[in-house]
């Protein structure tokens, strides 16, 4: 499984794109956007994915 981005929650601060291990967030047409082939929830490297953590909006990175 892997996390996405709620497009109309997200503020665009790109602190998720940094914070990813997987370099699976990007930017698409001015909106961030979680590969789901790269994301492996932090699996093995995090007790949680980086990408919620990180986001100072609550419930922009979810399961997808």
């Amino acid at each position: 499984m892997a996390y996405k981005i709620v497009a109309s929650q997200c503020s665009g601060c790109s602190i998720c794109e940094f914070e990813c291990p997987n370099a699976a967030i990007s930017m698409k047409r001015e909106v961030f956007v979680i590969d789901p082939k790269k994301c492996t929830e932090c699996e093995g490297k995090f007790d949680s994915p980086k990408c919620n953590e990180v986001c100072p909006v609550p419930n922009t990175c979810i399961p997808a």
